[in-house]
């Protein structure tokens, strides 16, 4: 196996796999000149023509190597394109000159003279030089060198097309990370204002937020989950704020997501603007602290609809730093759902409103949803 192995790096390492295309480039030349295939092939392998095939099969695919791996990387690449321009030029010119040698070798180990191979006419070393050697190095080089740029660009958009997928996979994560400790810590701070204020509410908050927990921890890992599971996810974080805030609050929720079916979301999207509802509702001791969340499902168009009354000059915070998480769901919205969601934020001096409109993909279920 080694062995094997040894043999076609080998093989790779030298460029020999790239004779039969050298090979096949000639014959079909002389095909289109001729005109019989069966013909060019008996003088390819059973004539004095033999020699002369050989020098145009070497001369032209040393003339194309040494184009593409020394003179483009040493001067094209680097933008020295009047030097590389002048060595190409040589290159072609000295392996068509190279060429005809093969002509006159072909004549003298045959035994013929030059019109009797090759038709009366003049064969001196210009006039040969012109006729086929020149013209063909040019299209053998220009061939080599298209297929050659055609192959790097075919590469560099593979490898541009990996780094946008790879960068915003990384952006993804990066954002979805950064809005879950942000999260926690907020939900933390909630129980633990309940656990002096209401043991017993304490303890109902903390059940909610193991469900939490473990919807964060296990139940979205992926990039899209199930609708139903995102609003369950947003039901018992409205619970546990409604416990926290008991009835300085007046909450008027209703979530209607009637057959939501297999349709998908990116998780945490919905959850942003609701936490940043809670987090910056006012706080009037003589009450009028309200907030009110609507979620309707038509077709695939999803609807969202978060206001609450905010104290004076609170609904600009609520913009300035409660966009941590704001800013974050705005930049996933335009990476998940380009062109296909309206959001509308409006800041007045005592309401902060947000209007969402997403449309929803059917979600692809993939092994990690299968196992929850």
């Amino acid at each position: 196996m080694p062995q094997i192995q040894s043999k076609q790096n080998w093989l790779i390492r030298y460029k020999l796999y790239h004779l039969p295309f050298w090979f096949l480039y000639n014959y079909l030349w002389w095909v289109f000149s001729q005109g019989d295939p069966i013909g060019v092939a008996r003088s390819i392998f059973f004539s004095p023509y033999t020699i002369k095939f050989s020098f145009y099969l070497v001369f032209q695919a040393l003339a194309a190597y040494f184009n593409l791996y020394f003179l483009m990387p040493r001067y094209m690449e680097k933008g020295k394109f009047a030097q590389y321009i002048t060595y190409e030029l040589l290159t072609i010119i000295v392996a068509a000159m190279l060429i005809v040698p093969g002509y006159f070798l072909s004549a003298i180990l045959s035994g013929k003279t030059m019109d009797d191979l090759y038709g009366s006419g003049p064969h001196n070393f210009f006039t040969l030089f012109l006729a086929n050697p020149l013209p063909s190095i040019v299209a053998s080089s220009t061939l080599a060198m298209s297929i050659k740029l055609t192959k790097t660009w075919a590469q560099t958009q593979k490898r541009q097309q990996m780094l946008e997928k790879e960068k915003l996979e990384t952006e993804l994560k990066f954002l979805k990370y950064q809005f879950n400790p942000h999260f926690l810590f907020n939900s933390i701070n909630s129980i633990f204002f309940l656990i002096h204020k209401n043991p017993n509410m304490a303890s109902a908050s903390l059940a909610k937020f193991s469900e939490l927990l473990r919807h964060q921890l296990y139940e979205c890992n992926d990039q899209q989950i199930p609708l139903q599971k995102e609003i369950s996810y947003l039901e018992n974080f409205i619970e546990l704020e409604k416990l926290r805030h008991d009835t300085e609050v007046q909450a008027d929720i209703a979530l209607t997501t009637p057959f939501a079916g297999s349709l998908g979301i990116a998780p945490f999207i919905l959850m942003t603007f609701v936490e940043n509802a809670f987090k910056h509702v006012s706080a009037h001791v003589n009450g009028g602290n309200w907030i009110s969340i609507k979620l309707e499902l038509e077709g695939q168009r999803l609807s969202l609809f978060v206001s609450n009354s905010t104290a004076p000059g609170e609904a600009n915070q609520a913009i300035k730093y409660g966009g941590i998480g704001l800013a974050n769901v705005k930049r996933r919205l335009d990476l998940m759902y380009p062109g296909i969601y309206e959001l509308d934020i409006d800041s007045q001096p005592d309401t902060f409103t947000v209007k969402l409109q997403l449309t929803l993909a059917v979600l692809q279920i993939s092994p990690t949803m299968q196992m929850a």
